[in-house]
């Protein structure tokens, strides 16, 4: 995903996603139990719009200034009100064609389930790689280089990346 401006736009990997209710305490109750899809459960109950929201954090990774893409932290934050995007194919290959944003990934202290997320990222960033087996293996060996002295971490990294 990316947000920002023309002049500064930030990269992230989205590594929570939740829908809960605005009321603080109260959770969300699944409805339409009966219905087909989810438009028919809005329909039937036009005032969940209203009810509940959905959150997500995001670990960013990476940023482009001046049309140049860096794998390291923002020289700022995102705008509060900022609007976030899916970045096309063209740019997720465009931003994996070098891979020192897993550095970031890889020394968080961000309770996240790290080692699962590298591997959903890279799985999901091969898809937009023409040579998708190219890529994994690319990225495999950067891990290698990475995780040399955790062999185990680097094991299930790698088998979670197969699947």
């Amino acid at each position: 995903m990316k947000t920002g401006s023309p002049e500064l736009e930030l990269y992230a990997v989205v590594c929570h996603a939740a829908t809960t209710s605005l009321e603080p305490g109260r959770r969300p109750i699944a409805r339409g139990k009966d219905e087909d899809s989810e438009e028919a459960i809005y329909s039937e109950s036009p005032q969940l719009a209203r009810l509940l929201k959905s959150e997500f954090d995001a670990l960013v990774v990476g940023h482009r200034a001046d049309g140049i893409i860096h794998h390291h932290l923002p020289p700022r934050p995102a705008r509060i009100h900022g609007f976030v995007y899916q970045c096309p194919p063209d740019e997720v290959q465009q931003f994996s064609q070098s891979l020192g944003f897993l550095d970031i990934m890889l020394n968080t202290s961000l309770p996240l389930p790290g080692d699962e997320l590298i591997a959903a990222c890279l799985s999901q960033m091969s898809q937009a790689h023409q040579d998708r087996q190219a890529f994994l293996v690319s990225a495999g060996k950067y891990l290698a280089g990475q995780l040399g002295g955790d062999f185990t971490r680097l094991k299930a990294v790698l088998e979670r990346m197969r699947r």
